[in-house]
């Protein structure tokens, strides 16, 4: 078995991981945390352009991706029992499949994340227009990465805090919809008493209005409303008890995915025929509005806020921190990359994602409507990655505990790896619906670029490492 760096040492202090890293995470935030990683802007502004596309068959297609997506993350907690690490894909990826992919999955990662992070700021300059439209939306997205910057800064527990309350605002504003939703149909109480019924589901020109193919056209949208489900393995480092804490978060997987996604998509579909649903429009808007509940659209304006706010915490700082730390401690980047603070915090690799994100907020303030949706399409190919090697790694890692060179976990993925291999399917549908449409097809050609710069930057990293090693005294290793 591997060590977790060449920075590794068999004294671990207490209360501190393997890597270095605090674990100030406790079970109530990693819970929060799992759950509020499922829920995003994706659900919040996406479902919207989405519904109005697929009608009620996008149901189908949220609870499809759901079981993908729990088959990928069960993967993930048998790896993370066997070896808790921050950074994880990035550190199994380069233990089973090789230094080039550990390599390639932490920057994939970061670019993933730092894009994303991106988006979100500018949204959240967007969103508070609804509130003060003369304030630049500029300052806003650049006071929202300061002060997230700040906060993460301080220790992984103001991190973990600041995350519990984001995901607990969404979770509560989901659950209120889905009460008043079951009251309306139940009751009849509202304007929308009167037309509220299930049979919206199919009665309104079927499932699939407009024909399957445009149906399946929305997997990507889907998907990359389920981004950040991964986030539960970068904090593996940073949890207390991970071995319990972890496998529990994903176990809650299925009735999260089935509350918050299905259950939350067919209380709205059957309150408000799918026809009424329109892109750009928030469905959790135009349902409250159709409800009748006073101050609905800032209601949902400052749950979407929040939303942004978080995503740009847990992915855009906190998890490409800690990916960039894993490659600068594994050689795949400048070793200064994996310094941290007597508060065992990434500070350098944290302050090089902030950096990064804020010329993102220049490049959105240009064209700010073409840009979210490449992005968008960007991030969800980096995801598809991402996820496909998370499913390979464990592949691998199955193989080699039947050989005998690692340790078996106690929690491990049911179905494997006839599972694996379905999952992996799925991904290469995507990428194929990704490919037939030209508003995302220049995701692939960004990630195919993002390859080709990925194998330059390897092989310059490998020339680097041989030109130090044949200038050490002597031929030392």
């Amino acid at each position: 078995m591997v060590k977790t760096g060449p920075d590794s040492s068999p004294q671990v202090a207490e209360g501190e991981s393997a890597e270095g890293y605090h674990r100030g995470l406790g079970a109530r935030q990693i819970q929060m945390m799992a759950i509020g990683g499922t829920i995003g802007t994706g659900l919040f502004l996406g479902a919207g352009s989405a519904i109005a596309q697929a009608g009620p068959s996008l149901i189908l297609w949220y609870a499809v991706a759901g079981a993908v997506l729990f088959v990928v993350m069960r993967a993930l907690g048998e790896l993370l029992v066997y070896r808790p690490v921050s950074g994880s894909f990035a550190e199994y990826a380069r233990e089973f499949l090789g230094p080039f992919w550990g390599y390639a999955t932490a920057w994939t990662y970061w670019i993933m994340w730092v894009t994303t992070g991106m988006a979100e700021i500018t949204a959240a300059g967007q969103y508070v227009h609804y509130w003060a439209p003369g304030f630049a939306q500029w300052k806003t997205a650049l006071i929202s990465l300061l002060v997230l910057f700040a906060l993460n800064l301080i220790s992984v527990k103001v991190f973990g805090e600041l995350e519990f309350w984001f995901a607990l605002i969404k979770i509560v504003a989901i659950v209120g919809m889905i009460l008043v939703g079951v009251g309306v149909l139940t009751i009849g109480f509202s304007a929308a008493g009167d037309t509220a019924s299930v049979t919206h589901l199919w009665a309104d020109g079927g499932i699939a209005p407009h024909g399957v193919w445009d149906s399946t056209m929305t997997l990507q949208i889907v998907l990359f409303a389920y981004l950040g489900v991964e986030l539960v393995g970068v904090t593996a480092g940073e949890s207390k008890d991970p071995e319990k804490n972890i496998p529990r978060a994903i176990k809650s997987l299925p009735w999260r995915f089935g509350i918050f996604y299905l259950g939350a998509l067919i209380v709205i579909l059957s309150v408000v025929s799918w026809k009424e649903f329109q892109p750009g429009i928030s469905p959790f808007v135009a349902a409250f509005s159709k409800i009748g509940i006073p101050a609905a659209a800032g209601i949902v304006n400052f749950v979407v806020l929040t939303s942004a706010l978080s995503s740009c915490n847990a992915g855009g700082l906190y998890a490409t921190a800690r990916m960039l730390r894993t490659a600068g401690r594994n050689g795949h980047g400048p070793k200064v990359l994996g310094r941290l603070t007597n508060r065992n915090i990434p500070a350098v690799a944290l302050t090089v994602s902030a950096v990064t994100m804020a010329i993102g907020v220049g490049i959105n303030a240009v064209d700010p409507e073409h840009a979210f949706v490449y992005i968008t399409s960007v991030s969800t190919g980096g995801a598809i990655l991402v996820w496909s090697v998370i499913l390979v790694t464990h592949l691998r890692y199955r193989r080699a505990v039947r050989a005998g060179r690692v340790a078996a976990s106690g929690y491990r993925a049911p179905g494997a790896p006839y599972t694996n291999y379905l999952a992996l399917a799925f991904f290469a549908f995507v990428t194929v619906l990704i490919a037939s449409s030209s508003d995302s097809r220049v995701a692939l050609y960004v990630i195919a670029g993002w390859l080709v710069l990925l194998g330059l930057g390897y092989g310059l990293l490998r020339r680097q490492a041989r030109a130090r090693r044949t200038a050490e005294p002597h031929g030392r290793r």
